[in-house]
């Protein structure tokens, strides 16, 4: 199991699991976080966007030009902004933390 950390919008501390392989959207989902993804992972929209905590975003591979301009369209985006619908969970990101804006 690849542990992840939600920090949710009104700063409660949520803990979760996913499977490698998994993309970090649907861990997310089933722990009951309010993101939507509803493009169904086509980074046709941003409703699956995700802050990743500066101290882990070295450990994601880099965002393809399709994220990034994806993200560009995003108001909230920041430095460390992803779409967690392209964020494939493996033993490297073990321990993730996500900030839900």
């Amino acid at each position: 199991m690849i542990r992840v950390t939600f920090q949710t919008r009104d700063g409660r501390t949520v803990a979760a699991e996913g499977t490698p392989g998994q993309r970090l959207l649907a861990a997310a989902q089933a722990a009951d976080m309010p993101l939507e993804g509803t493009c169904g992972g086509d980074m046709a929209c941003a409703t699956c966007h995700v802050i990743v905590d500066p101290a882990h975003a070295h450990r994601l591979p880099p965002a393809s030009g399709a994220e990034e301009d994806m993200l560009d369209l995003t108001p909230a985006a920041t430095r460390t902004s992803r779409l967690s619908c392209q964020i494939v969970l493996d033993a490297a990101l073990d321990g993730l933390v996500v900030r839900i804006p």
